[in-house]
């Protein structure tokens, strides 16, 4: 039986070359394409995948974001993270957001099939690079640990912070958050005020810093 696959990222060269890669693969199907983490959670329900390969920068919503989300739904299914981030906060947020494996793009296509396999095992697997790094962060004193937008913002303000460091209006985000824009409003306030950040452009620059979005 072969492993099903939901492929998840938003840059259409490598995501073409990679699903050339593993429809190569005798026990690998890749049954869908999806190109940010709205279009993952409209797609797992239709095309029911074992595993998805997910990018962690994505617009709208990101990969992270978008496996919370996700694995809220439907927690059968595996998610692999794949990315271009070795920093190790991504790691451990993908952990804790529920992904069962980590792995960096530039790794040889025997340690990505490898990590499918894992993954769809239930099995953790990290990329070797990272995984060191990753236990020692894991032992590591909370308290030491320099603050993020993973521990200070709630996953709705991240979502939102995202939303605006890509140029998106308040009725833009409150459309596609079906939420009102005093809500919006509200939560860019929050935002703001926790990250003692008083403009859109500071915003944007903290987003890209912490991995939230990303320079085109």
């Amino acid at each position: 039986m072969k492993i099903r696959i939901l492929l998840a990222d938003d840059h259409r060269l490598f995501r073409d070359g990679l699903r050339t890669l593993l429809e190569q693969q005798a026990d690998v199907e890749v049954v869908g394409i999806a190109v940010d983490g709205q279009a993952v959670l409209t797609q797992v329900g239709e095309c029911r995948p074992d595993v998805v390969l997910m990018d962690v920068s994505m617009p709208g919503l990101n990969g992270l974001e978008a496996t919370r989300h996700l694995l809220a739904d439907h927690p059968d299914v595996a998610v692999l993270m794949l990315s271009m981030h070795a920093d190790h906060r991504f790691v451990v947020e993908a952990l804790r957001a529920g992904a069962l494996g980590y792995v960096l793009k530039d790794c040889e296509i025997s340690e990505l099939r490898e990590a499918i396999r894992s993954v769809y095992k239930r099995q953790i697997y990290l990329s070797r690079p990272i995984a060191e790094g990753v236990v020692r962060d894991f032992l590591a004193v909370t308290g030491d640990r320099p603050e993020s937008a993973f521990s200070v913002l709630s996953a709705r303000e991240r979502e939102v912070l995202q939303m605006l460091a890509e140029g998106r209006t308040a009725k833009e985000i409150a459309g596609a958050l079906n939420v009102s824009i005093k809500t919006v409003e509200t939560h860019r306030k929050n935002i703001m005020d926790k990250l003692n950040i008083h403009s859109i452009a500071e915003l944007t620059k903290y987003a890209i810093r912490e991995g939230l979005t990303r320079l085109e």
